[in-house]
């Protein structure tokens, strides 16, 4: 798990900046209260991420992803998505990117026990550690719906305004893309999610970037500027960028 950096901050500046002696003066006003948070930035960030404890079949799938060389949601990620899953009591939802069934199992877990997990995925072999997860967490077969493929030849064939929330963590480069396509998905008060919008401190950094982070930051303008879309930036594993369906 990666955390973002905290300005420049180490861990032991931070412990220097919370002790009694250097702590800001209430005097000091907004400026003090701003170094503050700056200085407990990364603990507390790192203490958010590690909130939720995970069980088993969500450890064994981490453990496959590793192995396989992908970089799968985050606990505080995994923990978000399940909570914006119930809220929305959802029923149907789309993931874009199966994994070894990291997010699939946190997303399950957030929505209704009739509902369906439609995912997504290039490689056939990694759905079928998802399958296993998600057998280990208890859910039976018929919860998730696994289709292997490349998403934007997928998602066109799923039924308009048919869910109640899409979840991409795939190709950042066709981001903007999905974004077309799961507007078409969801019904209103539907919910999308992107992972990874910080692309590891990039989507802000200065200079040259490559296409996938100019990809992300166009992605993040035109979800923050839609009249149809309610939006917020998560601050969870590498940002978690979500909006409402009108």
């Amino acid at each position: 798990m990666r955390v973002p950096a905290s300005n420049g901050y180490s861990h032991a500046q931070a412990r220097t900046q919370q002790s009694p002696e250097n702590a800001p003066r209430p005097s000091c006003g907004q400026q003090g209260q701003e170094r503050v948070i700056t200085g407990n930035r990364q603990t507390s960030w790192a203490f958010a991420d590690a909130f939720s404890a995970e069980e088993d079949a969500l450890r064994w799938a981490r453990d496959r992803s590793r192995e396989a060389g992908l970089r799968p949601v985050s606990p505080g990620t995994g923990a978000a998505l399940r909570m914006l899953a119930a809220t929305a009591a959802a029923k149907a939802v789309v993931e874009i990117g199966t994994g070894t069934g990291v997010s699939g199992i946190h997303l399950l877990h957030g929505m209704r026990p009739d509902g369906v997990l439609t995912t997504v995925d290039t490689e056939p072999e990694r759905q079928q550690f998802a399958r296993q997860a998600f057998r280990a967490a208890g859910f039976a077969s018929n919860r998730a719906r696994m289709i292997p493929g490349r998403a934007l030849d997928v998602l066109p064939r799923l039924t308009d305004s048919g869910y109640d929330l899409v979840f991409c963590d795939a190709d950042r480069t066709e981001y903007l893309d999905c974004l077309d396509e799961s507007l078409r998905l969801l019904r209103p008060g539907g919910l999308v999610c992107f992972e990874g919008v910080f692309a590891d401190g990039r989507t802000v950094g200065s200079g040259p970037q490559p296409a996938e982070v100019l990809r992300i930051r166009e992605l993040a303008r035109t979800v923050r500027e839609s009249q149809d879309l309610v939006p917020a930036l998560l601050p969870v594993g590498d940002g978690l960028l979500c909006a409402v369906r009108r």
